[in-house]
């Protein structure tokens, strides 16, 4: 699905890959972009409207929703990481509130209007959904449970036209991986990485370098197999 002249959905949209994939859109030409904050933003492009969006809240998720006429492409970046060591439970409730459940609120939420225009979900995850990080475990299994999600919408919605996408992520430039000592990609790059998957009609996409190790091996691999072995079970 090509951007240009879309209607894009993006949370987490005020700082980050959000703000790049705010920028990324309008510069392929997106006809409008919904920017979903928690805090308020002040748009400077005509094209972009702000939209305030809490994602662990169900009202506020339902009032944004009924002020988006029309959406082409929903991109779930909102989220969280904190580190952790899996000693308080209540860390790992923070995160899949955000992460997970976050996530299947908003695209609940959207998808009567996915579905009129065919259109795609693109989940921001993270290589940690594949193999856990231990400095942050809780954000590990959030992401985990994040990407077992986006497969079952892969397979349940194929029939209604909606395509879903599943960005994992390696360390990025930004507030969350500050104490990441690692290379690590920039926002923009990685915003655009993601958009180009979406315009090639990848189902998994990796749009960084460290990321992009892994591409041939999952494409190819006995995970990959199996879901989609398993897709033939969705209802039809």
């Amino acid at each position: 699905m090509k951007i240009a002249d879309k209607t894009l959905v993006i949370t987490g949209a005020n700082r980050g890959v959000g703000s790049a994939l705010v920028e990324e859109a309008l510069r392929r030409g997106a006809k409008r972009v919904y920017a979903g904050t928690r805090s308020p933003l002040q748009p400077t492009d005509k094209r972009v409207t702000a939209v305030s969006i809490d994602v662990t809240n169900a009202s506020q998720v339902q009032r944004a929703a009924s002020e988006i006429d029309a959406v082409d492409i929903l991109i779930n970046n909102a989220g969280i990481a904190l580190y952790d060591d899996l000693s308080k439970p209540e860390i790992i409730e923070q995160h899949l509130a955000v992460n997970l459940l976050g996530t299947l609120r908003i695209t609940q939420a959207l998808l009567p209007r996915l579905r009129a225009a065919n259109g795609a979900i693109v989940n921001v995850l993270s290589l940690a959904a594949l193999a856990t990080l231990p400095m942050i475990p809780a954000y590990s299994i959030s992401k985990a449970a994040a990407s077992s999600m986006t497969q079952s919408f892969r397979a349940l919605l194929a029939r209604d036209g909606v395509t879903v996408h599943a960005a994992f992520l390696g360390p990025v430039d930004t507030e969350m991986s500050r104490g990441l000592e690692v290379p690590k990609a920039s926002p923009e790059s990685v915003a655009k990485g993601i958009l180009d998957g979406v315009e090639n009609g990848h189902e998994d996409i990796f749009p960084d370098p460290a990321s992009h190790l892994m591409e041939e091996g999952w494409r190819a691999g006995v995970v990959k197999a199996l879901e989609h072995q398993f897709a033939a079970f969705a209802p039809r």
